[in-house]
């Protein structure tokens, strides 16, 4: 089933998603070397515009998300798609709140790395619904091969 929110037929949300999802794991490993770091504050640093990144990302990717999720018409495949978008959210929470807690300071290990964990573990969930979708349900993939595909073949 192709999605309504592409370019030139390739799906949108999948190409975005992998903006955040890369930096709120960089920003993960970030606060990890800040606890074993000589200069954990610069490594802080460095998690918190890696994690802001994050969340800028993952904001422009729920549009095209949003937009496939209103075209599902299977209420299975809508559910898991409504539990994917949650996780999602939540997880965005989590960094808004993550973001907030470093401000002033350059927070090292307790609270925000805690939230950081808790949000990437919440990733892996969430990422496999979305490839639960795209894998055993076909969101987002077209089933009939395309002129072009076919002359390259």
């Amino acid at each position: 089933m192709r999605t309504p929110a592409n370019i030139a037929g390739h799906p949108i949300h999948p190409m975005l998603v992998t903006i955040p999802i890369g930096l709120w794991i960089f920003s993960l490993v970030a606060d990890l070397v800040a606890l074993r770091s000589a200069a954990p504050e610069d490594w802080s640093l460095v998690a918190f515009y890696a994690m802001v990144g994050g969340i800028v990302g993952a904001l422009a990717a729920a549009l095209p998300g949003l937009v496939d999720l209103l075209s599902l018409e299977d209420r299975a495949i809508k559910k898991t798609a409504l539990i994917h978008m949650s996780l999602n959210l939540t997880i965005v929470a989590l960094y808004v709140v993550n973001a907030w807690l470093r401000w002033d300071a350059h927070a090292i290990g307790g609270l925000p790395l805690a939230l950081s964990v808790l949000a990437v573990a919440m990733l892996l969930v969430s990422g496999w619904l979305g490839g639960k979708m795209v894998y055993l349900a076909g969101i987002g993939v077209s089933a009939e091969p395309r002129e072009q595909t076919q002359r390259h073949a």
